[in-house]
């Protein structure tokens, strides 16, 4: 069992940041809800432009998906870039697509510039194929994304052997654009950053309520009240209800991920040892990183159910057999917001406001890239360089019914893994 584990990113973030809880009445340019990767990002550039930003934390910044993902800095979607073009047409989706090549840019660049310590390694990703029928769609994608210019290779099965650690796979997609950080040191980062510039931030003061009255957005909290020109929703799979604000219900993805204690090289000096991080391409996906004191992080689909925790288990001794009784130091979960075309969504919310929601699993470089733009957006009052279109509104059919097919396929398929 996994009771009383938690978070790894929470314990081991060299980011230390504590905001003060929102009290009064106060006039600001930019209001942003949510504080994680979209937020602060929006909150970072819009301050850098001279905005007076104030950012309201129903929790502690990172206190959701931001940190509690895998950590990977991924270029691009998770959906292969000529699906991009069929979904949103040729000319968004190729701007799409080109934006968020150079996403990974972004990130490791912002951390280099404000010096934000969370274990940056940019040694690439691994794209593991979990059977033969794998490798076919890992070709697919090397053949697409090579024609858009990206540094990307396909590795055969004893290449990937040598990267990873073991056997089990039969080949990888290793992209060079991308990279590993600590999300949570990130996230943390990122709010130091933008306080650095003049933003305020606030933890522990949950919106109640956000309408637009007299050309302004009224914003009211249980500590007081907030009176923005602009406005930007950025909660996204952890989203609460907000009275005059209606966002549409996303079906919503469980991921948990299990770490086992620090570990020497005698014991696990040869499981990615090049720093990649990894997962996989089967349905209910894995994924495989290390963190700078060497422990081995294991993730896949689902909640702390115990029928996961299991598996994870059971699936770390599989890959790797030295490591059967490895002590298991951190368990945690998070939510990841899935659009049913896997295409994260702007917004309208009235005028001078926008929401972002729907990163379907690739949060770090997608929500950093579109927390600037919208920030940009909002501040120039252009929607030229947003990264996708703006939508008036948006609806996922039978979102709770897939919430919940989501989170019983991956106990399923973990139940009958974990079986001796």
């Amino acid at each position: 069992m996994t009771a009383g584990l938690g978070n790894l990113w929470r314990d081991s973030a060299a980011e230390h940041l504590s905001a003060p809880q929102f009290q009064g009445n106060r006039n600001t340019d930019l209001a942003i809800i949510g504080g994680g990767f979209t937020g602060l990002s929006a909150a970072l550039h819009a301050a850098e432009q001279g905005a007076e930003v104030t950012l309201l934390e129903a929790e502690t910044i990172g206190h959701g998906g931001s940190g509690r993902n895998v950590g990977l800095v991924n270029a691009g979607l998770w959906l292969p870039p000529d699906d991009v073009c069929k979904t949103l047409g040729n000319q968004a989706g190729e701007h799409l697509n080109s934006v968020l090549a150079t996403a990974p840019d972004l990130v490791f660049d912002l951390i280099e510039h404000h010096a934000i310590a969370c274990e940056p390694v940019r040694a690439g990703t691994l794209h593991l194929a979990h059977a033969p029928g794998g490798m076919e769609q890992l070709q697919m994608r090397l053949t697409q994304t090579q024609a858009r210019g990206a540094p990307v290779r396909l590795l055969d099965a004893q290449e990937t052997a040598a990267r990873l650690g073991t056997a089990r796979f039969h080949g990888a997609l290793h992209d060079s654009r991308a990279g590993t950080i600590q999300p949570l040191a990130y996230a943390r980062g990122l709010a130091r950053a933008a306080t650095e510039q003049g933003a305020r931030l606030h933890e522990q003061s949950p919106v109640t309520s956000a309408e637009r009255r007299g050309g302004q957005w009224l914003i009211s909290t249980r500590g007081g009240k907030l009176q923005a020109r602009r406005l930007l929703i950025a909660t996204n799979a952890y989203h609460q209800p907000v009275a005059h604000i209606r966002l549409p219900s996303v079906p919503v993805v469980q991921y948990f991920q299990l770490a086992t204690t620090p570990l020497g090289d005698n014991l696990a000096g040869d499981i990615l040892a090049g720093g990649e991080g990894a997962w996989d391409t089967g349905l209910v996906m894995t994924s495989i990183r290390r963190d700078r004191a060497g422990r081995v992080i294991l993730g896949g689909m689902g909640g702390n159910a115990r029928p996961h925790a299991d598996w994870a288990r059971r699936k770390l001794t599989q890959l790797f057999p030295r490591l059967k009784g490895a002590g298991i130091e951190h368990a945690w979960a998070g939510r990841i917001a899935m659009t049913h075309d896997h295409l994260p969504r702007i917004q309208r919310m009235g005028p001078g406001a926008y929401a972002i929601y729907g990163y379907s699993g690739r949060g770090i470089g997608p929500g950093t890239v579109f927390g600037k733009a919208v920030a940009e957006a909002l501040l120039q009052d252009s929607e030229a360089g947003l990264p996708v279109p703006a939508v008036e509104a948006h609806h996922e059919r039978f979102a709770a019914l897939r919430s919940l097919y989501y989170e019983t396929g991956a106990r399923l398929v973990h139940l009958a893994a974990a079986r001796p």
